[in-house]
């Protein structure tokens, strides 16, 4: 039998556990409203009578951030946006493939030192841009991408082109977000343009769904019956979608800041600087490998030559650095690298990785003192637990780090001697060249040939664009930039496809250039439907398609080592017909003018200057120049 002693604590439970169930309840409660956004909307207005929209917002701050033109192709969702684009003086340039608006974007950001902008509608849209953004990731350029979505109300209920759209941009972007209501919009995208230009610079993705860019009364349209259910169940439903409606658009229009937030760009410290100039002061056969990191600030492309001339030191230039010293300058090496590597007894390289391009260190002699500089430390270090060890590694900016260890060293010479045996290899080289330029070809035009024409034509304010396999590797040894930041490669992911994106970039942010771009006919294929483009824009490049019929860099090795070109033929196409058909200007070399390949330049660069975008198709022959070059 229980005692009363034994049974109090039994009857005192049931307030206890009535608190408990009161204080869930509240919480639960407060959660939900809080979700609902229900205190907000105590404090903000929700102006149900404007007919503004979200994508007002978007355009806003992209104009507060210097931003010109905004890359698209069209479609219902990022409709808004658009058009408010338009409105503030923003140039909207429409493309037939989205990928080529992200390409397009990836120029103008290299080529401004701004974040370059496209704008896709959701669903495949989107997905069809992920090789760009990939690209953009590898390349290190800084690219916001803006995507349509379905409503937040609908998403993960089967509603049109709905996927796990940031799922797919994680892995490839440096900050993804997706807008939830209507006064989200300016302080995401000012963290995303920040978060893009910011310590190693990439891609980043917004994700803005269709209720959040169109006007109240639209989606209260779409989103809240005009008849609403009777019944409990049909009281709560549409409780809710009012609430729901109104926390989207609770506080939107009240001003926010636009403007850039402040950049956290990694710098050199004093001391890691000092210790370099103490490394390369003692160097007597010293040597610089600048990459594209060297130029992520395009206004200080002319001090950081300036600086590079100053110090002296030979150097090779590689990706975005490429022309920085221009045309035939004496401390640009071109050719013998991997020897003058093994010689060198200082390397240092600046904002240059040791992948593939550097046979993943394994070129770099261990003897050499190694100062390697670069934003990202992951890849600075990147094999360096195989193959090579640095004696500085320093985590920072690449250009400013140049110009620090110049001012370090001012007054530092070095014996010619070493600069001369390294011009003196290159001045070999070339004569090899001039060698193969002059051996005739079973058919067609000399590649070697043709290009070496093109280098004698290419003008002083050209921003060369390349893109293809074989042709384009050719041209990279004999065709030189002219200046700093007039070369477009795709960099280290080695895509295919961006010259018409690159092209359409660079004529936009540089007017006054002259756009050459150099195609493989198998990279052509990707890029001759935006011609239709550059018609319609009146965006004036030229194409120049290196015909050999074919995907030669591929079948250079897989004819001799498999015994089969399957799938490396294509055909001597009418590549300048189709683009006439596109309302472009089409020009062809070949064998019958071999001996006007001068003229034909002229007359398509009088083209351009007349506003027409023009394609000389050049049918080349095969060569081997290239030969034991790598495609994989």
């Amino acid at each position: 039998m229980e005692t009363p002693a034994a049974a109090a604590p039994a009857g005192s439970l049931f307030p206890s556990f009535l608190l408990l169930a009161c204080g869930t309840l509240v919480a639960a409660l407060l959660g939900a409203a809080h979700r609902l956004g229900l205190f907000y909307q105590l404090l903000h207005k929700v102006d149900k009578a404007s007919v503004r929209h979200g994508g007002e917002n978007v355009a806003a701050v992209l104009r507060a951030h210097g931003v010109r033109f905004i890359f698209t192709l069209v479609g219902g969702h990022i409709s808004p946006l658009l058009v408010a684009c338009e409105k503030l003086g923003i140039r909207v340039v429409d493309t037939r493939h989205e990928v080529t608006a992200v390409f397009a974007a990836d120029a103008m950001a290299r080529l401004s030192g701004t974040v370059g902008v496209a704008a896709v509608t959701a669903g495949p849209g989107l997905t069809n841009t992920v090789t760009a953004v990939k690209n953009a990731q590898m390349a290190q350029s800084p690219v916001l991408l803006l995507g349509g979505a379905a409503s937040t109300l609908l998403q993960n209920r089967g509603a049109l082109q709905a996927i796990d759209q940031l799922s797919l941009f994680r892995p490839l972007c440096k900050f993804c977000a997706s807008v939830r209501r209507v006064r989200d919009i300016v302080p995401t995208l000012r963290a995303a343009m920040a978060a893009a230009q910011s310590g190693t610079p990439g891609p980043v993705f917004v994700e803005l769904p269709i209720d959040v860019l169109y006007p109240y009364f639209m989606v209260q349209k779409e989103m809240v019956p005009a008849k609403p259910r009777k019944g409990l169940v049909g009281r709560v439903v549409s409780w809710y979608l009012e609430n729901y409606l109104a926390n989207l658009f609770a506080g939107a229009w009240e001003p926010q800041p636009e403007g850039p937030l402040p950049l956290d760009i990694p710098q050199a410290s004093l001391q890691q600087v000092q210790r370099c100039v103490e490394i390369l002061s003692r160097a007597k056969r010293p040597l610089m490998v600048l990459g594209s990191q060297a130029l992520l600030t395009p206004k200080s492309a002319d001090k950081l030559r300036a600086a590079v001339e100053t110090l002296g030191v030979p150097c090779f230039l590689g990706g975005m650095a490429r022309g920085l010293l221009g045309r035939n300058h004496p401390l640009h090496i071109r050719e013998n690298r991997s020897a003058a590597l093994k010689k060198a007894d200082v390397i240092v390289l600046a904002g240059t990785v040791c992948d593939f391009r550097l046979s993943y260190g394994r070129v770099l002699s261990h003897s050499s003192k190694i100062i390697i500089v670069n934003r990202n430390r992951e890849d600075m270090l990147l094999n360096s637990d195989v193959f090579w060890k640095p004696q500085e590694a320093v985590q920072g900016d690449v250009g400013s780090f140049v110009l620090k260890l110049v001012e370090g060293l001012q007054g530092q010479t070095w014996a010619p001697d070493w600069v001369e045996e390294l011009r003196e290899a290159d001045r070999q080289k070339e004569q090899t060249f001039r060698e193969k330029a002059a051996m005739p070809v079973a058919q067609h035009l000399n590649p070697v040939r043709v290009l070496q024409l093109v280098e004698e034509t290419l003008p002083d304010n050209s921003i060369l664009v390349v893109d293809g396999g074989d042709f384009v590797g050719t041209a990279a040894h004999l065709v030189q930039p002219r200046g700093p930041l007039r070369w477009l490669d795709p960099g280290a992911f080695g895509t295919l496809g961006v010259g018409a994106g690159f092209a359409l970039g660079a004529k936009l942010c540089r007017p006054d250039a002259e756009v050459w771009c150099l195609f493989g006919d198998g990279a052509f294929g990707y890029s001759l439907i935006e011609f239709d483009t550059f018609v319609r824009h009146k965006i004036p490049v030229m194409a120049l398609v290196g015909n050999d019929a074919g995907w030669t860099q591929i079948s250079r090795e897989q004819v001799p080592s498999l015994g089969s070109n399957v799938a490396c033929g294509l055909a001597y196409s009418d590549y300048h017909k189709a683009a006439m058909g596109l309302g472009a200007r089409g020009l062809l070399l070949s064998r019958e003018n071999e001996d006007q390949v001068v003229k034909v330049l002229h007359d398509a660069q009088q083209q351009c200057r007349d506003s027409h975008p023009v394609v000389v198709n050049i049918l080349i022959g095969r060569t081997d120049f290239r030969d034991g070059s790598i495609a994989v």
